[in-house]
């Protein structure tokens, strides 16, 4: 709890620090700036995401843009997380993994019955405006941190004979966007649907696609120590941009 308070904290900081400096408010008025903060579940898993982003235009009708930003994310849930790494999932570590076939063969688990992972990642946005009130954006975290604390993971395995393992797993601390499972650690994207209801401030619907994945204390079938969940989840949230009527 002390770490989540202190990354707010950084973050809030940063953001005001920002907005207060004439020379930083000019160069934030040159695009289009949101704070976004975004919740959502499925029962099982749920998301809690609170970010920054700069997004800038690139097309005459200013209405495509792509951006950059930071965000927090604090995923909590249960249940069981596969074997990780593309050399043992489908043999393939370049970008045609995402065409390639599942090993079931190598596939372990671990199950895990109620965890939380928390992660500062730099994200990458790509948005478009339909009009003044409608957007849609597609947004991925990209590279950055994880911590969280230690979990117990049931191991089981068709390999051999032995199941159910008590294992010790730590959520995985380095965070990369690479190819599908060539990525590393714990990433967010979502998926949305923008709307101004009311001059800056804007409600956002729509999904989250969210990796989360633990490293064993040990290491375990085909020397695999790194096991991953994957969630799709619906999303709800809201979004303020300070600088959008200067546009």
């Amino acid at each position: 709890m002390k770490k989540i308070i202190l990354l707010f904290s950084i973050l809030i900081i940063a953001i005001s620090w920002c907005f207060g400096q004439n020379s930083s408010v000019s160069y934030l008025k040159n695009g289009l700036n949101n704070l976004d903060l975004n919740v959502s579940g499925n029962g099982t898993s749920s998301v809690f995401a609170f970010g920054a982003n700069h997004l800038h235009t690139i097309t005459k009708n200013k209405k495509f843009r792509i951006g950059y930003g930071i965000r927090f994310n604090s995923s909590n849930g249960s249940g069981n997380f596969i074997t990780a790494p593309a050399k043992l999932t489908s043999g393939v570590e370049s970008p045609l993994v995402i065409f390639s076939e599942d090993k079931l063969e190598n596939f372990d688990t671990i199950g895990i019955s109620s965890f939380n992972v928390n992660s500062l990642n730099a994200s990458i946005h790509l948005n478009y405006a339909f009009t003044k009130k409608w957007e849609v954006e597609f947004n991925i975290d990209a590279i950055g941190f994880s911590f969280g604390n230690a979990v117990n993971a049931q191991y089981q395995s068709s390999k051999r004979t032995i199941e159910n393992v008590n294992q010790t797993a730590n959520p995985t601390s380095f965070n990369l966007l690479l190819i599908s499972d060539n990525d590393l650690g714990n990433l967010n994207s979502e998926i949305k649907i923008i709307y101004y209801f009311r001059n800056n401030w804007a409600i956002n619907f729509g999904g989250n696609f969210i990796f989360n994945e633990f490293t064993t204390n040990n290491k375990l079938f085909k020397d695999n120590d790194r096991f991953r969940q994957k969630s799709f989840v619906p999303m709800i949230g809201v979004s303020y941009s300070p600088f959008k009527n200067t546009q």
